[in-house]
Order: C-alpha cells, then structure tokens, then sequence
C-alpha cells in the first residue's frame, strides 16, 4: 500500500456535495450510528463523514475526529461551526505515529476507517490503538478505495484486523470501494 497522505487541498473535493451521489453518509453510516453515542474517526479530512456523524450522534453523543493535516481540521471546524456542530465534534491533530486517543480507552462506541487505512505508515498499531478505544462487541466500519488497495492487500488488511482482536462481521457493498465491518471480540 502507498502510505501517502492525501495532500490538503484534494479535501475540498472529497467534502464536495456531488460526491453524495456515490457515498451518501445518511446511507453509509445510519445502521450503526445513534444517538448518544461515541465515535471515532480517523483521516476525516474536511468532514465529509463527520457532519453526518455529528447529526446522527446528537447533542448527548460525540465525534473524535483525527487528522495530522492542520489545514484540514481548520476547514472541518469551519463547516462544523456553520452547520452548528461544532460542540459535538471533538477536532483533534494526531501526532503522526498514532492517533494519540489514550483519553478515550474503552469508550468508543463505533469507529469509521473510510479511505484512510491505506495511508498509515503502520496498520497494526491503528488496529491495536482501535481495539483499545472501542468497546467489546462494537463495530469499525473498514472502506478503503479499490482504486488504491487491490484485493489482496485488503485481504492482508482485513488479516491484521484480526490479529488484533476484530472479527469479520459483514462484508457491505459500497460503491467503488473494498469494505469490511469489524466486530472487536
């Protein structure tokens, strides 16, 4: 896999509108987000995703939103603030080796891995650093682009996930995507 991070300025048209048209995040993320709960999303960029978490979540619930990229979490919180939702999304710069999550150890309550597994310098240590801030017997919804991560590099991924304490629980068709949700057993 490439281990590249997605450079700024490509956030703009990832949180771009026209892409509902492929990736609803209503769709996507409402069989396993409600309200009150916790979630964690690493490599939100500019918040396509996050908006919809912080909806579905409501004001009890909360989104931990992980990015290394400043410019990033700026325009994430500029738009969260817009669509009066800043309160329930927690906007955090990770340190670059991990997500820098020790605060939450056993309180997530669902993680979203959407196209950002596949950058990360190290699989297995965001599998450990997951497995330890989500909850047993709760899910982490794994996309990655089928573009950028061939079936057998998913394959590998999906291997680690395991190793780390995440069983397959359903295999879900997202459009141009390789996808997995995860069971932390």
């Amino acid at each position: 896999m490439s281990h590249r991070v997605c450079p700024w300025w490509v956030g703009y048209f990832l949180a771009s509108p026209l892409r509902r048209l492929v990736h609803n995040p209503t769709t996507i993320l409402r069989p396993f987000v409600s309200e009150g709960m916790t979630v964690v999303e690493p490599g939100p960029g500019m918040g396509f995703f996050t908006m919809e978490l912080a909806r579905l979540v409501g004001r009890p619930g909360r989104v931990v939103a992980i990015d290394v990229q400043p410019k990033m979490l700026m325009e994430l919180r500029r738009r969260a603030g817009k669509a009066r939702l800043l309160d329930r999304i927690d906007a955090r710069q990770g340190p670059g080796d991990g997500m820098g999550l020790d605060d939450l150890k056993g309180q997530a309550d669902f993680v979203l891995a959407f196209a950002v597994v596949h950058e990360l310098p190290g699989i297995e240590r965001f599998f450990a650093e997951v497995s330890t801030v989500l909850k047993p017997g709760r899910r982490l919804l794994l996309a990655e682009p089928h573009f950028q991560v061939s079936a057998r590099e998913f394959a590998a991924t999906l291997q680690i996930a395991d190793q780390n304490g995440f069983l397959v629980d359903s295999r879900p068709a997202i459009q141009w995507t390789r996808s997995a949700v995860l069971v932390r057993v």
